[in-house]
C-alpha cells in the first residue's frame, strides 16, 4: 500500500511498536532462559508490562490506518530493526538489555513527538499525544535502572526521531 502524509507517519509508528514488541519479547525470552545472568523479577515484570503497552500502542496506530481503509502494519521497522538486532546480539546481561530497550523507547518517543508537528488528522494527533508520554515513562524507568537520572532534560528532544519521509510502504 502506498501511504503519504499522516498515514505514512502512522504506519511507521506501528512498525516501531512492532519492533518494541519484538525487542521486549526477545529480552524476556533471554532472561527467562538464563542467558542474561540473574534477572530480578521486577525487571521481567517491567518488560512484560512495557511489551503489553507496546501491543496496545500498535493496535491504536493500526486502528488509525484501518479506519482510513488501509491495511494494518504487522512488520517490524525496516530501518531500526537491523540496528536492534545487531545490538541484541551483543547483550549479555540485564544492563545491556536495558540500554537496548532505552534506545528503542527514545526512538519511539522522539518519533511520535516529531510526528505531532506534521500529523494533521485528529485521530493521528490523539494517538501520538497519548502514546508519546508512555514511551518516555518507559525511558525514565530504564534510565533509573541503569543508574542514570531518569529525566535528564527539561524538554524532550527529537534528535533520535525517525523522519516522516523515512518510511516506505
Amino acid at each position: 500500500q502506498k501511504l503519504t502524509g499522516d498515514l505514512q507517519v502512522v504506519a511507521m509508528a506501528a512498525s516501531l511498536e512492532n519492533s518494541g514488541i519484538a525487542t521486549y519479547m526477545a529480552g524476556i525470552k533471554a532472561a527467562t532462559a538464563g542467558k542474561l545472568g540473574k534477572v530480578p523479577p521486577a525487571v521481567v515484570t517491567f518488560a512484560e508490562t512495557a511489551m503489553a503497552q507496546h501491543q496496545d500502542h500498535q493496535k491504536a496506530w493500526n486502528a488509525v490506518l484501518t479506519s482510513s481503509g488501509k491495511q494494518a502494519v504487522t512488520a517490524v521497522d525496516p530501518v531500526v530493526q537491523p540496528t536492534i538486532n545487531t545490538a541484541f546480539g551483543n547483550v549479555t546481561n540485564v544492563a545491556g538489555l536495558a540500554e537496548l530497550a532505552l534506545m528503542v523507547e527514545n526512538i519511539a518517543g522522539e518519533t511520535y513527538q516529531n510526528g505531532l508537528s506534521v500529523i494533521k488528522s485528529s485521530a493521528g494527533i490523539k494517538t501520538a499525544a497519548s502514546i508519546q508520554p508512555v514511551e518516555f515513562q518507559h525511558a525514565a524507568i530504564l534510565s533509573f535502572v541503569l543508574g542514570k537520572y531518569p529525566v535528564p532534560s527539561a524538554f524532550t528532544g527529537v534528535s533520535n526521531a525517525r523522519p516522516p519521509t523515512d518510511y516506505e510502504t
